[in-house]
This record gives C-alpha cells, structure tokens and sequence, in this order.
C-alpha cells in the first residue's frame, strides 16, 4: 500500500514554518534497526522534515544507544525499576523530553506499554510501527498470528498512539506477501525491511503536514 492519506480525525495543519524540523525523541529498548533507518534518512535528505533531538531508552545495554552515538544524536536512558510507581517513571520521561523540547515521541521497539497519563502529555503527538496490517493481529507476537491463520499478504503499519493497544489512527501502510513456505525468521525479515523503508517516509509526511490537529 501507498502511504495512507490521514482521516479527518488526524488530519493536520501545515506548519507556518515549512523549513524548521521537528524535533523528535525516537523510544527504544533493543537493536534500534528502525531507529537507524530513521537516522539514515535524515543524514541522507538534506530537507529532512524531522530532526532527532534524542534517542531514550529504559535499557541500558540497548545497541540502539550506541548507534544513535555514533550518528552524534543524544541519549538518555532510565530504568523504571529505579521508581516506585510506573506514573513516577514516565512524570521523568516528561521532564526530560520537555527539558530537550520534543516535539513528537517516535516508538522504535520500545518494549514498555505507554499509560494513559503520558498518551494525555503528548496526545496525537505519539507514533509507532506494528509489525501487521492493522487492525489485524494488534499486541504482541503479530507475525506468530499472521503465520498460524495462513495470511498470504501482511505487512507492517505506522500508527498514532492511543490509550488502546494498536487501535490509534492509520497514518501509512506497506504489504509483504507471504509464502506458502514461509517461516517465522524469513517473515520477520521481510516486515523488518518494509518497515525500514515506510516508517523514515510516514514520519516525513507526518512532519511535513504539521502536529496540530484540526478540530
């Protein structure tokens, strides 16, 4: 699929200064791939609507913080087992995005579920990656179900975050075929490549219309 056109419940207002970038923190907890697709685009597109002002992590041996230090992106990392209670953890997580000025949260394999107290601090301003077609297969082990139900097409989708699980607005989708032979090591390598190639595009187009929504 093309890049899906937002619904007029998303749709947003072209920013009055095209030229400046937003400023992004991407959130991961492991490898960081999609974080590095996200860095190489913006490295390699000298108009590049997003700027990413800081990679968070909640581990600290996440490879992604070492590939957004050598790309020269800022890192922070905190570990909820450090606060007494979830809204602790994510009331830092607040403070230290406003302290750098993000403008929109950009999840990339970021492992904890995000409460609603921190969906109400940046509201429409979240986006995440699901490896289906959503509104198929939300949650966890989306490749596993695409598998066991004998799909022929999945693929992977970019989303605004809600309080829900996977049930925030479309923003983009990109099909992979899967085969009568094909294993759960094999899929994941197709969806991971679509997803390094529509998630540094959707950004973009997300960026390039604005962050306020209409009403």
């Amino acid at each position: 699929m093309a890049l899906a056109r937002l619904s007029l419940a998303t749709k947003m207002t072209q920013k009055t200064e095209p030229n400046n970038q937003t400023r992004i923190a991407v959130f991961i907890s492991g490898n960081g791939s999609n974080l590095q697709a996200l860095i190489d685009h913006q490295a390699q597109n000298s108009d590049c609507p997003y700027d990413i002002a800081l990679v968070f992590s909640n581990k600290e041996n996440a490879y992604g913080l070492q590939r957004a230090e050598t790309a020269g992106v800022r890192t922070k990392c905190l570990s909820h087992r450090e606060y007494d209670s979830r809204q602790a953890f994510e009331e830092q997580i607040v403070h230290i995005l406003h302290d750098h000025q993000i403008e929109l949260v950009v999840l990339a394999g970021f492992m904890r579920v995000l409460s609603p107290f921190f969906v109400s601090q940046y509201a429409q301003r979240i986006i995440n990656i699901h490896p289906s077609l959503l509104p198929k297969f939300p949650g966890l082990n989306a490749m596993e179900q695409a598998l066991a139900a004998r799909e022929t097409i999945t693929g992977c989708t970019v989303h605004l975050v809600d309080d829900g699980v996977d049930t925030g607005p479309i923003l983009a989708q990109k099909e992979v075929s899967v085969s009568s032979d094909e294993t759960i090591e094999s899929l994941q390598k197709k969806i991971h490549a679509a997803e390094h190639q529509l998630y540094p595009s959707a950004l973009a187009q997300f960026c390039e219309q604005g962050l306020s929504a209409q009403s």
